[in-house]
């Protein structure tokens, strides 16, 4: 190819061989000129493998470098794995960001909280509206999924037709916003679709992934069997729909709703901002629902992933300062179980059993349905946009490997499951991969942003699984031990009357004191070479008893008569 011919370009640095954390760069033009839009800009969560990091985001070094090419940032919709870190990571990209109204208003809230509202420059694209971009045309298709709003961006340049779906699914009654327009997605296939970059998420299961509108019946039904019992429904607050469903379902049952839980407030005043959850009802404040018997109201609530500071947690343990249930009451979870969250959830379950909480789950009733496309979604949405090329996104590499594979089954010419850092040339002659880039992760470790491979947050991973032994020792200037060698030892098993502690208190000490004491008197009088010495002793000792290779840090000093 003629170094001096443009270039449209997909580059994903986040979401593709994962779900989450999702962040897709476009680019166009020659290697001279190129021009670039961010497509999403999302977060993921800290897990037992990252102890004390809650959020982390993709690794944007790529782009930064490229900051004066950057045209602005794009987002599909308001879920945290598309737009949680657009307020933690602006001051580096420093562009315009583009949204629909629900997600706008969330992304005002965000920078607002953050003090940066004034700074950035919003533009509200109405639904199924466009705008120019540089070399790129973005015209919005409304799509059904978890969130108000959801759209696929079409995104036009000279070299061709790219669809970028978002999340998606094909709901036909969806309670809340429009349904999927597939007259615009035929249209788009009529014109010419050169790629679609798409949803991964639920390839591997078959037929359709259901619609909002059976969830609402079931909970309906559900909610008038528990009459006159105390009932919560935890669910994600990001799924506006499902909350209408749970109000409406309250509703049927002369109940009133009340919402437990910042972010489910912070969805529902965003969604009624843009005139969504309208015949809803009065929502009850905390204090007004406690003044009422307990089978008139229902309790939304966030912690449906068992996170141990959301509403329902603290429900369960007995600390929420003023929802109270006891034995024969109901709690509904009206949401999956995320990968990874299992021991976190099964804890909660546990201890509302305990107490005497009867629970239902989807795996008892069918009250959740999934936002992302079953096969038979996928294979009406190829028929329908007719691409030549498909890209999967969203999904880990088994999910990308299989749609690519399916792709090829219902109508694309060609498929490139890519990973993030790929560089993959869209038009012309692709798909083809012709570049790898940085790509990486950054950890929001205590208001701080850091790359995953900080020392310190090594280190800090390293203590969790393996613990931290420290020791100190006080030498004179003859080279004579004054104090020590003391040992102070953390994260191992302490045994029964801290026997298992004090054996190997008292080993980490003597194997010290023997390092110290076979240097010679010269190195004696070195704090560098004392702690050398005693470092590689108490860490082999520390293997031999434990297994683990525990982080030492060894403290010499060595103090000198007053003159």
């Amino acid at each position: 190819m003629d170094k001096n011919e443009s270039e449209f370009l997909f580059l994903p640095l986040g979401g593709s061989g994962e779900i989450g954390m999702n962040l897709n760069l476009f680019g166009y033009g020659r290697p001279s000129d190129r021009q670039w839009v961010i497509v999403d800009l999302g977060v993921t969560f800290g897990n037992a493998e990252t102890p004390g990091i809650d959020i982390i985001m993709p690794d944007t070094a790529f782009i930064e470098e490229r900051r004066e090419s950057l045209l602005g940032i794009v987002l599909t919709h308001a879920h945290e794995d598309h737009m949680g870190a657009l307020a933690r990571l602006w001051p580096r990209l420093r562009c315009p960001v583009y949204a629909t109204p629900f997600t706008m208003w969330l992304v005002k809230d965000r920078l607002a909280e953050a003090g940066l509202l004034d700074e950035v420059e919003l533009i509200e694209i109405p639904l199924q509206g466009g705008f120019d971009l540089g070399p790129f045309r973005f015209d919005l298709i409304t799509l059904t999924h978890s969130i108000p709003e959801p759209n696929a961006l079409a995104i036009r340049t000279d070299l061709g037709t790219v669809l970028h779906t978002g999340d998606w699914k094909i709901d036909p009654d969806p309670q809340i916003g429009e349904g999927v327009d597939e007259a615009a997605l035929k249209a788009l296939g009529d014109e010419g679709v050169l790629a679609m970059i798409c949803d991964s998420t639920n390839v591997f299961s078959p037929g359709e992934s259901g619609s909002e509108e059976g969830v609402r019946q079931e909970l309906t039904q559900l909610i008038g069997e528990h009459d006159g019992k105390g009932i919560a429904v935890a669910t994600f607050a990001s799924n506006v729909a499902r909350l209408q469903s749970v109000m409406y379902a309250a509703k049927e049952n002369n109940r009133s709703v009340c919402l437990i839980g910042r972010s489910m407030k912070r969805m529902t005043a965003a969604a009624k901002a843009v005139g969504l959850l309208s015949d809803v009802g009065h929502i009850l404040s905390e204090d007004e629902a406690a003044a009422m018997p307990a089978g008139h109201v229902l309790y939304l609530c966030t912690g449906s992933q068992g996170e141990p500071r959301a509403a329902l947690s603290r429900i369960a343990e007995g600390s929420h300062r003023s929802v109270k249930f006891k034995r024969g009451d109901l709690v509904v979870f009206s949401s999956k179980i995320i990968p990874g969250n299992e021991r976190g959830i099964f804890a909660l379950q546990n201890a509302l059993a305990d107490d005497g909480v009867e629970i239902v789950t989807e795996k008892d009733r069918p009250i959740h349905v999934s936002g992302h496309p079953n096969r038979d979604e996928l294979k009406r949405m190829y028929e329908w946009v007719r691409p030549r090329i498909a890209i999967p996104v969203h999904g880990e590499r088994r999910h990308l490997l299989e749609h690519a594979r399916f792709a090829k089954t219902v109508g694309a010419d060609k498929s490139m499951p890519g990973r993030n850092g790929e560089m993959i040339r869209i038009a012309p002659k692709g798909p083809k991969v012709v570049d790898i880039v940085p790509s990486g992760r950054l950890f929001e470790d205590g208001g701080q942003i850091v790359s995953a491979s900080d020392d310190g947050l090594r280190l800090r991973r390293k203590m969790a699984f393996a613990g931290h032994v420290g020791v100190s020792l006080v030498v004179n200037e003859k080279g004579r031990l004054v104090s020590g060698p003391e040992a102070r030892i953390a994260g191992f098993p302490e045994g029964r009357d801290g026997e298992i502690m004090d054996e190997l208190i008292d080993a980490v000490a003597d194997a010290a004191e023997d390092a110290f004491r076979e240097l010679p008197m010269r190195g004696r009088k070195d704090e560098d070479t004392i702690e050398d010495k005693v470092r590689g002793r108490v860490r082999r000792i520390l293997r031999d008893m434990t297994g683990k290779r525990s982080i030492v840090e060894v403290h010499a000093h060595i103090v000198k008569k007053a003159a």
